[in-house]
C-alpha cells in the first residue's frame, strides 16, 4: 500500500517494504528504510521442540500503516510482519525501539502529548504504547468484536475514537477505555476513515464504504450532516454494484484547516469541503479536483499545498495550490522537483504496489436474498398440492359413475 504524508518539513513516501523521506525545503541526503533489513522476531523455543513441526507464522515486510506525532519529529512505522519501529527525525533520521505486536496493525496515532502511540489492529484491539519508555511492551486498551479500520484522539486526549468494519464509531475515555461516552451511528458500511478536523475539536468527519462523508458532534455521538461522495456517472448498473460504492479512503485537512480533502478508492476526482461553525450547513462543499491519474495517496504540506501521489510512471506525484477559486498545479515548483528525483530509484516498487488489489474490497457487506427464493418454492409447492386436490374428486367421480353405470346394466340384464 503506498501512502504520503510530512514529517515537519521531510516529505514521507511508504511502498512495499520501504519508507523513504525526502527533504522538500534543502537538498540533504534522503533517508531510507527497509522493513524487510530490520530487526526480526527472536524465535521462540517452545516453536523449535513443538513435535508438531509448527512454525511462527511470517508476513512480507510491506509497510501497513505510518504515523506522526503532532510535533512533526517523531513517527511510527508498523509492518505486516508485526514490528512496531519508533523513528527519530530532527536533527538526524534514526529507529528507537522495534517492538513488536499481537495482530497486524491497520492504524496508529501518537497522543498529543506524545507520550502514547495507540496501535489499532484486524482483530479489533488497540494498544497503547509509550513513547517516554520506548522498549516497554504494549498494553490492552480496549477492544471492538470487529475488525478496526481506523484510530483518532481528541485533541485534549481525553477520549479515544475507534473505527471498525461493521459501520461503528466508538468514543471511550482514554484513561478509562471501557466507559464509552457514544457512538456515532449511520453509515451502512465499513467505516475507513477519521478526522478530528483542526480549530474543531468537538467535530469528527468519517469516511465508509457507503461513499459517504458525515459530520458528527462526537461527545454526544450527534450526527451534523452527510455528505454523498458518489459521482452521477459513477450510478451502479446491477443490484449488486449498488452494495459498493467508492469507498473513503483519505480524509486530509490543511495546516489552518481551511480546506479539508476527501479521496475516494479508484476514483480520480477529489472533493474539497470548508467547516463553518455558525451555517446551517456546517460542512460546505467547495470545489472538486479531477486529476489526470487515480490517486494513490493525497497529504497537505506545512505551507497548505496538497501533494497527490497518482498511478502514473511518468507523473506520479503533482502538487496542487489553492488560487481564487480552484485548485491549480505547481509543476515547476522546485519542492515537486527535489522530491520526485528523490523517488525514481523507488518506481518499479510504486508500480507494484498501484497494481495491487483494493483495501477495501473485501470488507463491503453482501446480502443473500434467501427470503424471495424460499418463498417461490413455497408457492410452487401450494400451487402442486391444489393441483393434486383438484384432480383426486374428479377421479373419484369418474370411478362412481363407472360402478353405476355397471349396477344399471346388471340390473338391465335381469
Amino acid at each position: 500500500m503506498a501512502a504520503v504524508g510530512f514529517c515537519g518539513d521531510w516529505f514521507i513516501f511508504t511502498c512495499d517494504t520501504k519508507l523513504v523521506a525526502v527533504h522538500s525545503k534543502q537538498s540533504r541526503e534522503p533517508f531510507v528504510f527497509d522493513c524487510s533489513a530490520a530487526e526480526k522476531r527472536p524465535k521462540n523455543p517452545k516453536d523449535e521442540n513443538n513435535s508438531d513441526g509448527g512454525s511462527e507464522e511470517t508476513g512480507s515486510d510491506k509497510v501497513l500503516a505510518f504515523t506522526v506525532s503532532p510535533s512533526g519529529k517523531l513517527l511510527a512505522l508498523t509492518d505486516d510482519n508485526k514490528r512496531l519501529f519508533l523513528l527519530h527525525c530532527e536533527p538526524s533520521w534514526r529507529c528507537i525501539s522495534t517492538r513488536f505486536v499481537v495482530r497486524r496493525c491497520t492504524s496508529l496515532r501518537f497522543s498529543q502529548a506524545e507520550d502514547q502511540l495507540l496501535a489499532a489492529d484486524k482483530s479489533g484491539d488497540v494498544y497503547s504504547f509509550s513513547v517516554v519508555e520506548p522498549q516497554k511492551e504494549g498494553e490492552l486498551k480496549m477492544g471492538h468484536l470487529s475488525m478496526l479500520l481506523a484510530v483518532t484522539m481528541s485533541p485534549d486526549d481525553r477520549f479515544i475514537i475507534t473505527a471498525d468494519r461493521d459501520e461503528k464509531i466508538r468514543v471511550s475515555h482514554l484513561r478509562s477505555p471501557y466507559n464509552i461516552q457514544s457512538f456515532c451511528l449511520g453509515h451502512t458500511q465499513f467505516v475507513s476513515a477519521l478526522l478530528v478536523p483542526p480549530g474543531h475539536p468537538h467535530w469528527l468527519l468519517s469516511g465508509s464504504g457507503d461513499g459517504t462523508l458525515k459530520l458528527w458532534e462526537f461527545e454526544s455521538g450527534r450526527k451534523l450532516q452527510s455528505c454523498d461522495l458518489t459521482e452521477p456517472e459513477e450510478t451502479p448498473s446491477t443490484e449488486a454494484d449498488e452494495q459498493k460504492k467508492p469507498s473513503v479512503c483519505r480524509i486530509s485537512s490543511s495546516p489552518d484547516a481551511r480546506y479539508v480533502a476527501v479521496q475516494c478508492e479508484r476514483v480520480s476526482t477529489l472533493h474539497f469541503f470548508t467547516l463553518d461553525q455558525k451555517a446551517e450547513e456546517k460542512l460546505v462543499p467547495h470545489s472538486r479536483l479531477l486529476l489526470p491519474h487515480c490517486p494513490l495517496d493525497v497529504t497537505f504540506d506545512p505551507e497548505g499545498r496538497l501533494w497527490a501521489l497518482m498511478d502514473s510512471r511518468d507523473s506520479p506525484l503533482q502538487i496542487y495550490s489553492h488560487r481564487g477559486d480552484s485548485w491549480e498545479c505547481d509543476a515547476d515548483s522546485p519542492e515537486l522537483r527535489r522530491v520526485t528525483e528523490a523517488l525514481k530509484p523507488h518506481g518499479e516498487t510504486l508500480e507494484a504496489s498501484s497494481k495491487s488489489s483494493s483495501r477495501f474490497e473485501h470488507l463491503y457487506k453482501v446480502t443473500f436474498d434467501n427470503v424471495t427464493a424460499y418463498l417461490q418454492k413455497k408457492q410452487q409447492r401450494l400451487e402442486e398440492q391444489q393441483l393434486k386436490r383438484t384432480k383426486t374428486p374428479t377421479a373419484n367421480g369418474n370411478k362412481k359413475a363407472k360402478r353405476e353405470r355397471s349396477e344399471a346394466a346388471s340390473q338391465s340384464s335381469t
